[in-house]
């Protein structure tokens, strides 16, 4: 039987840079019965050679690789397939987990056997510094709430090993790239699990500030895509199909609109 009690599933794509201090976020974790399980995608820098050599000063650390770039779905899975603990939590090769990140999470997971998801606000934050601290707008979701957008933060969320084998853990195609997270809390709640926000940011995502900005035209396709499918996953009123749209249009949006909805939704 497995000594730890959370496996750290990490999907690592060329971030060298960064990869350090997110691995020491989590060894700053005031909770430390976790191993991590790190997966390189097919990285084209030395991303998996810092991993290795991290590697080697831990003993808690499975290091695996992918043969080709195949996106994030696909690596996370790849992670699952090497999970032996009772709870799952995200990171990214890129940002940091707050000291409390885990302590909080798994025990809110503990006392509260009726969730399988616990997640949190994120702060976000570029080389210039934070830049903004995101809200929870709703603690306990219900399927109504997937209807404007994701329910939860991917990166900072803990969910029970239970509840990813039920579902089959990530759907694997190119109509989910980038909205992957979305359409697993939909498998989720149409599987009869719920989920929780703590109203507390636990987790600083390394954000780009235009990053919005360059959001393609076939992401707010998929995201279009995932909400029609979710909805009915999740058998809710035909006419709520309007708001799957809803990317597709605000794309369409001169920018400065755009821009200003953003803010002001913020």
């Amino acid at each position: 039987m497995t000594p730890y009690r959370i496996s750290v599933i990490m999907g690592i794509y060329n971030c060298a840079s960064t990869l350090i201090e997110a691995l020491d976020s989590l060894y700053a974790q005031t909770y430390q019965n976790f191993k991590i399980i790190l997966c390189d995608d097919g990285s084209t820098d030395n991303t998996y050679q810092i991993a290795a050599e991290y590697a080697k000063t831990r003993d808690n650390i499975l290091l695996i690789r992918n043969e080709h770039n195949r996106g994030l779905n696909y690596t996370l899975n790849h992670c699952l397939e090497y999970v032996d603990t009772e709870y799952v939590a995200r990171m990214d090769g890129d940002d940091i987990s707050l000291p409390t990140r885990f302590e909080k999470e798994i025990s809110f997971l503990d006392s509260h056997p009726e969730y399988a998801i616990v997640s949190c606000p994120m702060i976000h934050f570029d080389e210039n510094g934070d830049y903004k601290i995101g809200i929870t707008r709703s603690t306990s979701p219900k399927k109504e709430d997937f209807v404007k957008s994701t329910p939860f933060c991917h990166a900072p969320c803990m969910v029970r090993t239970i509840a990813y084998r039920k579902v089959g853990g990530y759907s694997i195609s190119k109509r989910l790239l980038r909205v992957e997270d979305y359409h697993l809390w939909f498998k989720m709640y149409a599987a009869g699990y719920r989920g929780y926000n703590l109203s507390e940011p636990l987790y600083r995502m390394r954000d780009d500030r235009n990053a919005m900005n360059r959001r393609t035209f076939s992401n707010r396709l998929n995201e279009t895509y995932v909400k029609h499918i979710g909805y009915k996953m999740l058998q809710l009123p035909f006419y709520y199909q309007i708001f799957a749209v809803k990317p597709i249009l605000i794309g369409l949006l001169p920018k400065p609109i755009y821009n200003y909805l953003r803010r002001k939704n913020a």
